[in-house]
């Protein structure tokens, strides 16, 4: 059985952003709908809550709710959430490529992929669509926000589903480079297996015994003065697994505040980069059938001018 479709927002697009959408309950003690908002929205104050109506900020697709409008079981409503306060990301994002139905990027450090928490406009997503015109366009895979390199995104969302099968079946070829210290005594390459585990709330992931739930080919491509450049191949995505499975190799990727311990940074420091590049994607074309192969155009300063990497300048 196919589900309904969603009905689609009676509100435009804001600063790039989908307007958010929630749906009261079927049943409850509320007699108006701004009861039930000023128990959701728990973060805002009911005084910004009763704003909100008397703006007419919130809507259902009949139009703007009253104040004192009585609570609808089931009603769907729409309302553009307020937005942080950011530090703007001084990097630009590159479009490797484009056509009418995919956009692949090439994201710079420090930029998320998605808005989330405190990373709303600074975004992958939000500065694609700004730039492009694509009111539609939405990720297929995720990037960590210190990784640089490739992602793919679709300009239609009954695109999405296909895309996304590739790299849920494992169909995609995802190459990585890192920079890291250089062990004359660590033999590569080599495959390593893990079992990784990521408990919401907590920031860093970590391997525990078990069965091994993540696999990355290392490969060492380089080395000079203590350092080495590297090549990743993940066949699993695991949160952090690069990052994990480096640490657990005894060279923890360059740059990196989260591993082998948690180091704090200020939202503004934009300084030493984790030197981990999302080099290449390869897939066969789930509409067109050809054979895809995307590479960044990105370079990883650690390796490329080390001294200027070390002291911020790169």
């Amino acid at each position: 059985m196919r589900r309904a479709r969603r009905p689609p927002s009676p509100l435009p697009q804001r600063d790039g952003l989908d307007a958010a959408r929630i749906r009261l309950p079927a049943q409850g003690p509320w007699e108006t709908v701004r009861d039930y908002l000023v128990r959701k929205l728990n973060r805002l104050p009911p005084e910004r809550i009763d704003e909100m109506l008397r703006q007419e900020r919130f809507v259902t697709l009949d139009g703007p709710i009253a104040p004192d409008a009585k609570f609808l079981p089931n009603t769907l409503v729409w309302f553009h959430r307020e937005l942080p306060d950011e530090v703007p990301v001084p990097f630009e994002i590159e479009v490797v490529y484009s056509d009418d139905d995919i956009v692949v990027a090439d994201k710079p450090h420090f930029l998320a992929t998605t808005p989330r928490g405190g990373h709303v406009r600074q975004t992958a997503l939000v500065r694609l669509r700004h730039a492009l015109g694509f009111r539609d366009l939405a990720p297929v895979h995720r990037l960590d926000r210190v990784t640089a390199g490739l992602l793919l995104f679709v300009t239609r969302r009954e695109l999405r589903a296909p895309y996304q099968q590739l790299f849920q079946r494992r169909l995609v070829r995802k190459e990585y480079e890192a920079v890291a210290p250089y062990d004359p005594s660590l033999e590569l390459p080599r495959t390593v297996r893990s079992h990784i585990v990521k408990k919401r709330g907590v920031l860093t992931a970590k391997e525990v015994p078990g069965p091994p739930n993540a696999e990355t080919h290392v490969e060492l491509l380089d080395h000079a003065d203590g350092l080495g450049r590297y090549r990743l191949l993940p066949t699993t995505g695991r949160t952090h697994q690069l990052r994990v499975h480096m640490t657990s190799l005894g060279v923890p990727i360059l740059g990196d505040t989260f591993y082998p311990e948690v180091r704090e940074t200020a939202p503004d420091d934009f300084t030493r980069p984790l030197q981990l590049l999302a080099r290449a994607l390869e897939f066969d074309d789930p509409v067109t059938g050809e054979r895809r192969r995307f590479e960044s155009r990105r370079e990883l300063a650690a390796w490329s001018d080390h001294p200027a990497w070390l002291s911020g300048r790169a």
